[in-house]
This record gives C-alpha cells, sequence and structure tokens, in this order.
C-alpha cells in the first residue's frame, strides 16, 4: 500500500507537523495504522523515517497526539537538534520508527532489567540512499542494540532498506561488519556519547554494547507488536498516548474528526532558518 504526507506549519518550527494519508487519501496514524511487517517471513518491516540521515533535527512520531503526527522534540521551548560529536554529522543513518511497536514502560524487560520508553521500536536504516522525513521504507532486519536511555529500554533495530545494493549479501548483523566495516562501532558510539554535550551522562547498554543478531531482533519486534496489540485494544492503557488511529483501536477517529485535527494546525510554510550552533563540532573525551 502507498502512503503519502502532509505538512503543517515550518520544519524546524514547533508548529511544525506531518501526518499521514492512505492511498484514499484518509489520515491515518503512523504508529496504529500502518503494519509491522513488509514481509514477516522475510524478516522486513516497514520503517517511519522520523530524521534522515546526515541532518540534525530531532524529529519524532508524537505519541501523544491525535493522529501521531511527526514533530519536532522541544526542549525548553525551542525545537531540539542533536550536536555533531565529531566525527559524526548529525544521524549517520536514517533513523526512524517501526509502527504498530511499543516499549511498555510499566514492563521489565527481561534482557535489559528496565522498564520500556513508551515509544515505538526506533530503527536505524544503514542503506545508502538519504531518506526523507515521512518516507515509508522496507528494511531487512539485521541485528538489535540494547541501549538504556536515563534508566529507560531503548532498543535499536538496525537494518537495511532492501532497496539497496548491499541487502542481498547483508543477511545477519555478522555480515555488516565484512562488507560495511566500523559502521556498527560507529553506531554505538553515537547512541554512548550523542547526549553529552547537552550535560547528560554517557548512555549504557546491555550485553557490553554487543549488537544482537537478526533472529534475537526479530522477537524483541514481536514482543513489542505483542504490547502495542494490548495497547491497542484497551486492554493496556497509558495516559499519555493517544491510541485512536483511523483503521485500528476501539475507538477509531473519524475521517471528518481527523480533517478538523489536521486543518486546525497552522498551514504549511518554508522552512525556517537553522541556527549557526546546530552545525558546530562537539569533541567527547571519555
Amino acid at each position: 500500500m502507498s502512503y503519502t504526507t502532509e505538512q503543517r506549519g515550518a520544519r524546524y518550527t514547533t508548529e511544525y507537523s506531518l501526518y499521514f494519508k492512505d492511498a484514499s487519501g484518509n489520515y491515518i496514524s503512523p504508529f496504529h495504522d500502518i503494519p509491522t511487517w513488509a514481509n514477516e517471513e522475510e524478516g522486513i518491516v516497514n520503517m517511519i523515517v522520523e530524521v534522515p540521515r546526515w541532518t540534525n533535527a530531532k524529529l519524532e512520531i508524537t505519541t501523544g497526539a491525535p493522529l501521531n503526527p511527526i514533530k519536532q522534540d522541544v526542549k525548553k521551548g525551542k525545537p531540539r537538534f542533536v550536536h555533531n560529536c565529531f566525527p559524526h554529522h548529525g544521524y549517520i543513518w536514517n533513523y526512524g520508527a517501526i509502527p504498530q511497536t511499543w516499549e511498555n514502560p510499566d514492563v521489565k524487560d527481561q534482557h535489559t532489567g528496565e522498564n520500556g520508553d513508551n515509544d515505538p521500536l526506533d530503527i536505524c536504516d544503514i542503506s545508502d540512499c538519504a531518506s526523507k522525513t515521512g518516507d515509508i521504507r522496507q528494511i531487512k532486519v539485521l541485528g538489535v542494540l540494547a541501549m538504556i536511555d536515563d534508566g529507560e529500554t531503548d532498543w535499536k533495530i538496525i537494518g537495511i532498506d532492501v532497496n539497496d545494493p548491499r541487502a542481498e549479501t547483508l543477511s545477519d548483523v555478522g555480515d555488516v561488519e565484512k562488507i560495511m566495516r566500523g559502521y556498527l562501532a560507529a553506531t554505538v558510539e553515537w547512541f554512548r556519547v550523542y547526549k553529552i554535550p547537552a550535560g547528560k551522562p554517557e548512555n549504557r547498554f546491555a550485553f557490553d554494547g554487543e549488537i544482537k543478531d537478526k533472529s534475537f531482533a526479530c522477537s524483541i519486534i514481536h514482543d513489542a507488536q505483542a504490547e502495542w496489540r494490548k495497547l491497542s485494544s484497551g486492554e493496556t492503557v497509558h495516559p499519555k498516548l493517544s491510541v485512536r488511529g483511523s483503521q485500528h483501536g476501539s475507538n477509531p477517529i473519524s475521517q471528518e474528526e481527523a480533517n478538523g485535527i489536521v486543518q486546525a494546525e497552522p498551514a504549511a510554510q518554508p522552512d525556517a532558518a537553522i541556527a549557526t550552533s546546530v552545525h558546530e563540532w562537539h569533541f567527547i573525551s571519555l
């Protein structure tokens, strides 16, 4: 199925929102109304691209807003940008979320000993193609990194776009180091240090930072799917989440209501200017 997006407000401002539509032009939720798997048997998931590679704006699905549009994270009233921790500029992969998954903040993960972070599973696409925010890509799952962020479990699925020329030669996480030497080590380093310039401590990892294999990664996705199903059905309730998609959930949003939600937002505007400070280097000593 094909999907389109509709922008409201100006990118790089607090008014920016990106809403999703299905092939019929109906508004949908990227969190609740797009399936997890493109091909479950082959281990291929759908990825909602939030942050394109080499960019800094911290864009994410807003799990607490109706229709769950992509917005820029806000810190102290201003749009948030991640820092450039030398030698990395912005995000070093296309970064996004796997739909219809959820890391339950009230459940302790059996592998990490920490509760979930209350978000869909994150995914890093290591393909050559730089995506756009709102793209929906089909990603071959290769592995997973177990990050502990502020005492919460924050799994990072690692995969590659099925259309990337390397996808046929990458079947599991062990193949990545053979063909894309250094990328996995850089990924662990990026997640370890990226919050340090903002005054936060380095992030920790379960399994001593080892990226686990495809089979393990798919089991994590299945677990997160199961938690999402409980959330969508109403078996699990979380007050900070908007669980009403237009096609799933116990109380779907009608298209009339969805239109009202979108039209209440400011009309799309040209991109706002990005402060020069966003491009500064930060040299980290651990």
